[in-house]
C-alpha cells in the first residue's frame, strides 16, 4: 500500500502513537504487556506506516547479550556527559544495557578500554575516539567482532558515524559576526581532531565568499585536552606582544578554548560584549554547558546533541540487526547541522 507513513526512529514512531519509547518497546516485547486501550492507539499507527518493530522486537526477546559498550574520552567535560546521558536513556529505551568507560583522555587508557571490551560481552559498541591520540589500530580487533558506530570523531571510512557539520556551523558564525561587527579571526586550538581542520577550513571558505580575508591565529602548543589553559595562555601571548591583538572580533576554536580567552582578557581589563563600550566580541563552538553561564554569556554554535545522541543509537541497532542477519551493508555517514546561539560576548 502506497502512501504509508516513515518514522525515521523509534522515538519519532513514539509520538506520533501518543506513548512513551518505554511503552512503545513493551509493546513490541509482549503485546499484551501493555493496556488495551494503549494497544490499539500503537497498533492503529503500525497500520498506516512503514515502521517496522521486527528489529527491537528481536533485541528485546533473543537470548543476545544486551550490554552495549560505550567509549568516550573524559566525564570530566559536561558537554560528552551531555552525549553520554542522552545515549544510555536511548539505549535503555531499546531493551539494551550500557557499559561505559572512560578513556580520562588518555591514549593508554583508550587502547586499555578497546582491549578489554570484549570481555563485557557486548553486542555493540558506540565510541568518541581520542582523536589524533588514538593509537592505530587499537579498534581492528573489535570492529571484526561487533558492530560499531562512532559519534564527534570518525573511527574511520569502516564505521558509521554521526556527528555535527562542522562546516556549516562555522560558516554560520562567520556570517552572523561579519553583519553584526568587524569580521572575525580564528583562534586555534591544537589540533586534537580532524574536526579542527573541518571548522578552519569552513571559516576560511565562509570568508573568502563574504570578500574578506581570512586570519587563522594558529596554536603552537603541544596537543592537548587541556582547552582552557590554551585559550588562556594564547590570549596572554597575543596581548603581550608588541602588535596586540590582530582584531576585535575573535572566533574560538570551540567553548572550552573562548573560556581560557575570556579570563586572560577580562584579567587583563578588555572588555568583552557587543556593546559600543566593549573592546572584543568572543564567540565560540558547541555550546558547552557553562557558556551561558560565563561572564558575559557566550555567544556559540549550539551541537544538536540530542539528535546525534539518537541517530547513533538508531546506526548501531541497524548494524546489529545486519550482522544478525548476516546481511552486509555499507558503513552510513549521517552528518547534523547546528544552531546559532546570540548572547551578550558577541
Amino acid at each position: 500500500m502506497s502512501g504509508k507513513k516513515t518514522y525515521a526512529t523509534m522515538g519519532h514512531f513514539a509520538k506520533a502513537c501518543g506513548v512513551s519509547r518505554p511503552t512503545l518497546a513493551k509493546y513490541f516485547s509482549d503485546p499484551l504487556d501493555v493496556k488495551e486501550v494503549t494497544r490499539n492507539r500503537i497498533e492503529t499507527v503500525l497500520k498506516t506506516s512503514n515502521f517496522e518493530p521486527n528489529s527491537f522486537a528481536r533485541h528485546l526477546n533473543t537470548k543476545r547479550v544486551r550490554n552495549i559498550g560505550i567509549i568516550i574520552p573524559t566525564t570530566y567535560d559536561p558537554f560528552f556527559n551531555k552525549f553520554l546521558s542522552r545515549i544510555e536513556f536511548a539505549l535503555r529505551d531499546n531493551g539494551l544495557w550500557p557499559v561505559q568507560i572512560s578513556s580520562h583522555t588518555s591514549p593508554e587508557l583508550e587502547e586499555e578500554a578497546a582491549r578489554n571490551m570484549l570481555d563485557y560481552k557486548v553486542s555493540g559498541l558506540i565510541v568518541s575516539p581520542l582523536g589524533a591520540t588514538t593509537r592505530p589500530g587499537i579498534f581492528d580487533r573489535l570492529k571484526k567482532s561487533i558492530p560499531i558506530v562512532s559519534f564527534d570523531v570518525p573511527l574511520g571510512d569502516d564505521v558509521s558515524f554521526v556527528g555535527n557539520n562542522h562546516r556549516q556551523s562555522v560558516e554560520a558564525m562567520v556570517q552572523y559576526l561579519c553583519r553584526s561587527g568587524e569580521p572575525p579571526i580564528l583562534l586555534e586550538s591544537t589540533d586534537l581532531t580532524d574536526n579542527a581542520m573541518v571548522r578552519q577550513n569552513g571559516y576560511i571558505a565562509a570568508m573568502e565568499s563574504e570578500g574578506l580575508d581570512p586570519l587563522v591565529v594558529n596554536c603552537d602548543q603541544p596537543i592537548t585536552w587541556d582547552f582552557e589553559r590554551l585559550g588562556y595562555d594564547q590570549m596572554k601571548s597575543l596581548l603581550n606582544s608588541k602588535g596586540g591583538l590582530p582584531g576585535k572580533t575573535l572566533l574560538c576554536a570551540n567553548d572550552r578554548f573562548a573560556f581560557g580567552v575570556m579570563a586572560a582578557a577580562s584579567e587583563a581589563g578588555v572588555k568583552i560584549g557587543r556593546g559600543d563600550d566593549a573592546d572584543i566580541r568572543v564567540a565560540g563552538h558547541d555550546d558547552h554547558p557553562m557558556s551561558r553561564y560565563v561572564w558575559p554569556p557566550l555567544t556559540t554554535m549550539a551541537q544538536n546533541t540530542e539528535e546525534i545522541a539518537d541517530r547513533t543509537v538508531q546506526l548501531l541497532i541497524e548494524r546489529m540487526d545486519d550482522s544478525a542477519l548476516k546481511r552486509e551493508t555499507p558503513p552510513k555517514r549521517v552528518i547534523v547541522d547546528s544552531k546559532l546561539i546570540m548572547r551578550r560576548s558577541a
